[in-house]
């Protein structure tokens, strides 16, 4: 008899609880949440990528060896001495030797 009974309530709690859900609104989007598009990373026709047009994530993605920190010291080097004149003035950014340099030295140009 109890048994029943207990039975008897867990089925009224969750067809109450599946009710619930299935019954409630759905969220509208707002306007400014409209979804953004992703860009697509600066690369060359050539699949290679251009130092002196790609931002901090794109180099961080895209090169081996690469990371956060590495990747912004490049962007600051451009900003502050100017575009790269050659891939092998990499070699001036701190952080970056040659082992880095000739692991993708095929991956990058300087345009």
């Amino acid at each position: 008899m109890r048994t029943g009974y207990f039975y008897s309530l867990v089925f009224a709690l969750l067809t109450c609880a599946s009710t619930t859900v299935i019954a409630a609104p759905v969220a509208k989007p707002e306007a400014g949440n409209a979804p953004q598009m992703q860009e697509v990373s600066p690369k060359a026709q050539s699949g290679k990528v251009d130092l002196n047009v790609v931002d901090a994530p794109t180099l961080q993605r895209e090169l081996s060896g690469i990371g956060e920190a590495k990747a912004n010291a490049i962007v600051a080097y451009r900003d502050i001495n100017g575009p790269f004149a050659s891939v092998d003035e990499l070699l001036e950014v701190k952080g970056i030797g040659k082992a880095i340099l000739d692991r993708n030295r095929d991956r990058l140009e300087v345009n």
